[in-house]
């Protein structure tokens, strides 16, 4: 091999990510593992639930089941229109509420709609 010749590219015609320069740190390689296996996703899905049962006042959570959170807006599901009107009243008292309990989850907003089916309290 002479000293003009190019890097090997892999089969697929890629570069090949560059190897780390050393170590790196326990903490992201769990944190890059978890985001891989969707076991974030899920611890963040139990953060929410909890959150919304301690949140929420209970008449409107026998109503009410939080969804996902999108670009920071949270999905609630509702079992009718007239919870829709009631979550419009109190809905900046519960965004303050749960930006306090997931301050990590980046909610800006709250945006329901009916459910589909029952709603699972």
């Amino acid at each position: 091999m002479g000293s003009r010749e190019r890097p090997r590219r892999p089969v697929d015609g890629r570069p090949s990510r560059p190897s780390p320069t050393g170590p790196q740190s326990i903490g992201r390689i769990v944190s890059r593992l978890m985001a891989r296996s969707g076991y974030d996703q899920e611890q963040g899905a139990e953060a929410l639930a909890a959150a919304w049962r301690q949140v929420v006042p209970g008449t409107l959570a026998a109503h009410a089941r939080a969804g996902r959170v999108r670009r920071g807006v949270l999905e609630v599901f509702v079992s009718h229109s007239a919870v829709i009107q009631e979550f419009s009243f109190q809905k900046q008292v519960l965004l303050a509420k749960l930006r306090e309990a997931l301050p990590t989850a980046g909610i800006t907003d709250i945006r329901c709609r009916l459910a589909d089916g029952p709603i699972d309290p």
